[in-house]
């Protein structure tokens, strides 16, 4: 979403009037939810792409990321070298980093390999998705709750058929009860446990959601007030870039507590004893 454009298209369309003009401030609200919501037409500049039924605004941007990210993570492995360079190297240090920080620690050395790639690509996929919602001709994906979601039943299935796969049946029950506690207490623990594993999902949804969501929120009301007050409220554009800035700060770090929790909850199930 290109802000300073919108602010621009707002001061064109709106004559000056009373900042307690209702008006101003109804299409104020009326431009900010139709750039936070989903939609069945993708606006370009001069240009309004309507889209199929069965597919949405978000529905695009990530199939434009899966996209982005098969070109330029089959790019660069089409040619390994010893030493990587350049890209090769960047994406080097991002990958080391989530298999030694992340997956590692979590689910052990041998499984943390093996579950490296999953991690990795939550990490890259999220990242893209974040950091397309501050181009312009975007929108943020990750801001949708349907999006997040998807995203986090996947790390659901992992923990619950994963478990299953590498511990059996009793292996993944046992994961829900805790040992060393009288039988008594298991009545109220155990479904605790299983309700505290959708609590878990859940909340590795909302909070993705939630942080994208708001930022841009607080980015466009900021805007909202140069266009509802007019010159006096020219400072908040100030602040509008700062949020920005912190904006491309939350996308790194909302990808990186994704790609954490998910570890760490499914290393909680895959290995009990632990």
């Amino acid at each position: 979403m290109n802000y300073l454009s919108s602010l621009l298209l707002l001061a064109q369309t709106a004559a000056p009037v009373e900042p307690t003009e209702p008006s101003r401030i109804d299409l104020i609200q009326t431009y900010i939810e139709h750039h936070l919501s989903d939609a069945r037409v993708w606006h370009l500049p001069g240009l309004h792409i309507p889209l199929p039924a069965w597919m949405s605004l978000h529905v695009v941007m990530l199939m434009v990321a899966a996209l982005f990210l098969i070109v330029l993570l089959g790019g660069t492995l089409r040619k390994p070298t010893r030493v990587p360079r350049g890209l090769s190297n960047l994406l080097e240090v991002f990958v080391v980093f989530i298999r030694d920080d992340i997956a590692v620690p979590s689910l052990g050395e041998i499984d943390g390999r093996k579950m490296t790639p999953l991690f990795c690509s939550f990490f890259f996929f999220v990242l893209t998705l974040n950091l397309m919602g501050l181009i312009p001709l975007f929108t943020t994906a990750t801001a949708n709750y349907s999006v997040t979601a998807a995203l986090s039943i996947i790390t659901f299935v992992v923990i619950v058929f994963g478990a299953l796969f590498k511990n059996g049946p009793k292996g993944l029950a046992s994961a829900f009860i805790p040992s060393g506690v009288p039988l008594p207490m298991l009545f109220l623990l155990t479904p605790l446990e299983v309700v505290g594993l959708f609590i878990k999902v859940f909340a590795l949804a909302v909070r993705l959601f939630a942080n994208m969501l708001a930022g841009h929120v607080v980015v466009f009301t900021l805007i909202g007030i140069v266009v509802a007050f007019g010159a006096i409220g020219i400072p908040a554009i100030g602040m509008a870039v700062f949020i920005m800035l912190i904006e491309l700060l939350v996308a790194f770090l909302q990808a990186y507590i994704f790609t954490l929790l998910s570890a760490v909850f499914i290393g909680q199930v895959h290995h009990p004893a632990h």
